[in-house]
């Protein structure tokens, strides 16, 4: 989960360079088929690809994935990176709503303060140390977008485990990665037509291949293999971790470094994970 944090971290900063420049219903639809090419070629490589079974499943995780993914780049036209990823910070919560209402996942009072702890530090981070900031937090069109598809992510999560049947992660995840390709190929006809691919400008297509590989199938393998060894609001609290990957990968695109302060949010997010990683009393 902290590899997951660092590769859907990137997706933030190079996806707003390019939410303008591609219609994100096209590009998450071709996305979902690299990853599939990708996650499919691993699994007959060791041979481990198999005829998938109750393929609704796969589709119900599909629709969820392909929801969390467009609305996160419409949301990007308008959201900066930072911003957004202050919306996935609201993630973990859901997910521990959802865990109880699918898996009867409860939270322990030393998780729950894990969360809260994490929360604190990822919100120093996102505002850059700036109380005014932060008091003055208002949601914009981008940012209320993308958080319709942090609910879908939310959702996700429990469902990974209430619907897998023994299959393996990256097995199930290529059920999951290809029924959204399906579905967004299907209602997204007409604007993948109507692109024009090979006018895009290369930008487009370096994150194309990052987010197909890295993002997407990469993130879901992890994602899958922790789902099924960790409660779901345990899973989703390493999301803490994305603002400050977010401004890593912001520096190192030229968007300039962060204040000494911000490093407070960063050491408060560290405590949560460690808090929230100790394994629970019996």
């Amino acid at each position: 989960m902290l590899l997951f944090s660092a590769l859907v971290a990137g997706s933030f900063s190079l996806g707003a360079r390019m939410a303008h420049l591609v219609d994100p219903i096209a590009f998450t639809a071709l996305r979902f088929w690299l990853a599939g090419v990708v996650i499919g070629a691993g699994l007959w490589a060791t041979g481990g690809l198999r005829q998938p079974r109750a393929l609704w499943r796969q589709g119900l995780l599909g629709l969820l994935y392909a929801l969390y993914f467009v609305l996160m780049f419409e949301g990007l036209k308008t959201a900066p990176p930072v911003s957004a990823s202050a919306v996935f910070t609201l993630t973990p919560l859901m997910a521990a709503g959802f865990g109880w209402w699918l898996l009867r996942q409860r939270l322990s009072p030393r998780i729950a303060a894990g969360i809260a702890l994490g929360g604190a530090g990822a919100l120093w981070v996102i505002f850059r140390a700036d109380l005014a900031a932060l008091l003055a937090l208002d949601l914009g069109r981008g940012e209320a977008i993308y958080f319709v598809g942090c609910v879908a992510h939310a959702l996700y999560t429990p469902l990974v485990r209430r619907l897998n049947r023994g299959e393996g992660a990256a097995e199930f995840s290529l059920g999951v990665v290809l029924s959204a390709g399906v579905l967004l190929s299907v209602l997204g006809a007409p604007r993948i037509a109507a692109t024009d691919w090979a006018a895009l400008p290369p930008l487009v297509w370096i994150t194309l291949l990052y987010v197909a590989v890295f993002a997407s199938a990469a993130t879901m393998v992890l994602l899958q293999f922790a789902a099924m060894r960790l409660p779901s609001s345990k899973v989703m609290a390493y999301t803490y971790l994305v603002p400050a990957w977010v401004l890593l990968w912001e520096e190192a695109l030229g968007a300039g470094a962060p204040s000494a302060l911000v490093l407070v949010g960063v050491a408060l997010t560290g405590a949560a994970l460690l808090l929230l990683l100790r394994p629970e009393r019996a």
